[in-house]
């Protein structure tokens, strides 16, 4: 069996790089481990994903968006951030932007349906799910990728399988793994009082908190904590955790009540130390998994197949080849130093504001105060947050 590309994981990453690649006219094979019903209709995973306008214009190029349903794209209008108790907040606005909306969230799984829905209406597009990938195998000119039941080559071969990626590890690249020795729990909580659009990135004492705004009267919980603390909740009864909720975020938002299932993520980013190998290309978590408290780990895996659809675009105008080596390298460059600045600095922010110890409470409050006094900061800080430039 033959096919033009190869990509090894049919999460959001790859069926988005395989809609990509489908519009230059090649034909692509994606292989997913998940049994096809969890593709066609994946279930609430509990993850929001903050949507800038330039990935919302990607996903509209890809017809994707149109498959999203309106009732479940909320816009934000306004993002805090808040240290502490009582202190002064940094907030973002779209003032002067000439939109009305930061960016957008949509759930994960809305995304994933939306996706796996497109590419299936495309006829170049193969997706065969409940395969599980064993091994890529380089050829003179291809590359052959195994999986249970049988083989197929392609010039070029991309693991689009996340952040602990099988593949990854069986091409022989290594990555940075830091662990924040942290966990996430994130489920959806109804409140009686409105959250007009505006989402809260808190860091309190011994915990970070975050409330993502949704609509119908309701909030995402984004709740970090060490792992024991984390699974005590998830487990706990839903009055309970309710009050533990509603005590830990001060009564903010009036009464609430648990409306979804829970789920627990570990805390842990991922930065490979190569993004190509030969006929091989790494995308999404599989080649950078971000910390998410800057909500740009889906936002950049978008731009990273961007980045590599638009060099094969100018691979195939020259000799026809997806997978020659210029092109892969050319891909590693851009995605490299799109990425790697803001790795760092994520990290930097994740660890400065998760630490309890009382120079980085001061250091974090009098921060915070001085951001929000500095307009151009500000304004820096929000134009990366909407990200307006159109996709190519």
């Amino acid at each position: 069996m033959h096919r033009d590309v190869t990509i090894i994981g049919g999460g959001p990453a790859g069926l988005a790089t395989a809609l990509s690649l489908e519009a230059l006219g090649l034909s692509v094979m994606v292989l997913e481990r998940a049994p096809q019903p969890q593709l066609a209709e994946p279930a609430f995973d509990g993850r929001e994903i903050a949507l800038t306008h330039h990935a919302v214009s990607a996903l509209q190029r890809s017809g994707a968006w149109a498959r999203i349903p309106p009732v479940g794209i909320s816009p934000l209008r306004e993002a805090r951030v808040e240290t502490g108790r009582h202190n002064h907040p940094l907030t973002f606005d779209t003032q002067g932007k000439g939109v009305d909306a930061l960016g957008y969230l949509v759930s994960n799984h809305l995304i994933r349906r939306a996706l796996y829905e497109e590419a299936l209406s495309r006829a170049d597009i193969t997706i065969r799910a409940g395969t599980a990938t064993r091994w890529v195998r380089d050829e003179r000119g291809a590359v052959t990728v195994l999986y249970e039941g049988g083989e197929i080559e392609s010039r070029l071969a991309i693991a689009a399988d996340g952040r602990f990626s099988d593949i990854r590890r069986l091409r022989g690249i290594g990555a940075i793994v830091h662990d924040f020795r942290r966990a996430m729990l994130v489920c959806r909580m109804a409140h009686e009082s409105p959250h007009h659009h505006v989402a809260t990135q808190w860091f309190d004492d011994g915990q970070t908190v975050a409330l993502l705004p949704v609509n119908g009267g309701a909030s995402s919980l984004v709740l970090t904590l060490p792992p024991d603390r984390i699974e005590a909740l998830r487990v706990m009864e839903r009055d309970r955790f309710n009050a533990d909720i509603m005590e830990r975020i001060g009564n903010r938002l009036g009464e609430m009540r648990l409306v979804s299932t829970r789920h627990v993520y570990p805390l842990r980013a991922v930065y490979a130390h190569r993004f190509v190998a030969h006929r091989f290309a790494l995308i999404g978590d599989a080649a950078v998994g971000m910390h998410p408290i800057t909500a740009h780990g889906f936002n950049l895996g978008l731009k990273g197949q961007e980045a590599l659809a638009e060099e094969i675009a100018v691979g195939l105008a020259r000799d026809g080849d997806p997978g020659n080596a210029s092109v892969l390298k050319r891909f590693e460059t851009r995605h490299r130093l799109a990425t790697a600045p803001l790795f760092a600095a994520t990290n930097g922010i994740a660890t400065l504001y998760t630490r309890d110890e009382m120079p980085f409470r001061q250091l974090r409050r009098a921060g915070l105060r001085l951001a929000d006094s500095l307009s151009p900061f500000k304004s820096a800080v929000t134009n990366m947050l909407m990200d307006k430039r159109k996709s190519a």
